[in-house]
């Protein structure tokens, strides 16, 4: 097995609204996949069909090498789910909720359990009605792993914790990972600490996904570039379709290269601009990448 996750075509309507639109998309084994999108874009969606919570209206999706609408008590077994909407028995301690989770699941790992529980300081006797927001997504996530998954999904998990429990949340999945032979498949608007985590990211927009990359190759042909010139031309020449969100005054040009490799960007800066007096590059984070292209599938949408 080479892709802990697969879609074909995946397509979900409601009525006359286009929720996730001929969806292909693979995420490699032992991969941390960020999928990513704005709101509304599909991603829950896309997980609920992953997880057999929803139907799709066509097209096929596959998890851990099985159909995603016959997954059953065996196939869960092997994955881990945490959702920022999931429910709860707040009125169990810690302890019952672990308990009661342990009788479902033959792989439940006791000392692997123990060291989770520690290393996330969560109070076993306390009722999970008095816990904080961060230290219920905690228990969740302990309860989600503590039987050794294959696959975690995980659904918005920062979603309302505050960024010393962020980071816990963030270094606990690290150091796991380091040891564990699983896939981690996250879906979050902290895209920050997203980009701690992921080496993969795909990007969907209304439905469609737009981007699907090791997150190394993004940055590498992502850049900020500005250009000063004696005067700009106006206007300013037919620039290449890699060149997003233009910007321009008398003598500067600012863009950012979706494209970019040193020599070929100089060469064609050269070409076009042969008054450049300076140029500077600039490499960009995972959260300014998906607010540039956001901004450009916007574009792209008003023009079509």
């Amino acid at each position: 097995m080479n892709n802990a996750i697969e879609t074909k075509d995946l397509k979900k309507t409601f009525r006359h609204l286009v929720a996730v639109d001929k969806l292909t998309l693979t995420v490699p084994v032992r991969s941390i996949f960020a999928f990513l999108g704005p709101n509304g874009a599909g991603k829950t969606t896309t997980i609920k069909i992953l997880m057999n919570i929803l139907g799709a209206s066509s097209g096929k999706a596959k998890i851990l090498d099985v159909d995603s609408h016959q997954l059953g008590p065996c196939e869960f077994c092997r994955i881990g789910y945490v959702s920022e909407n999931q429910s709860m028995p707040e009125w169990m301690t810690a302890e019952e909720f672990l308990g009661y989770c342990k009788s479902m699941y033959s792989t439940w790992d006791d000392f692997f359990c123990k060291k989770l529980l520690n290393q996330f300081d969560i109070p076993l006797k306390q009722k999970i009605s008095h816990f904080s927001r961060g230290m219920k997504m905690k228990i969740a996530l302990v309860s989600s792993i503590a039987y050794r998954p294959k696959l975690l999904i995980l659904d918005e998990p920062f979603s309302g914790l505050d960024p010393l429990i962020r980071d816990e949340f963030v270094c606990g999945i690290l150091e796991l990972s380091e040891s564990e032979d699983w896939t981690i498949f996250i879906s979050s608007h902290d895209i920050n600490e997203v980009e701690r985590l992921a080496d993969w990211v795909g990007i969907i927009d209304k439905g469609v996904l737009k981007i699907i990359e090791k997150l190394e190759s993004l940055q590498a042909r992502f850049r900020k570039i500005e250009i000063l010139t004696s005067s700009l031309s106006m206007p300013v020449p037919n620039l290449p379709q890699s060149w997003l969100l233009p910007e321009h005054n008398n003598r500067i040009l600012k863009f950012i290269d979706s494209a970019y490799e040193e020599n070929n960007t100089l060469e064609t800066i050269h070409t076009l601009f042969p008054n450049c007096e300076n140029i500077i590059f600039d490499g960009m984070t995972l959260k300014e990448i998906f607010i540039v292209l956001t901004k450009s599938f916007k574009l792209s949408s008003k023009e079509e």
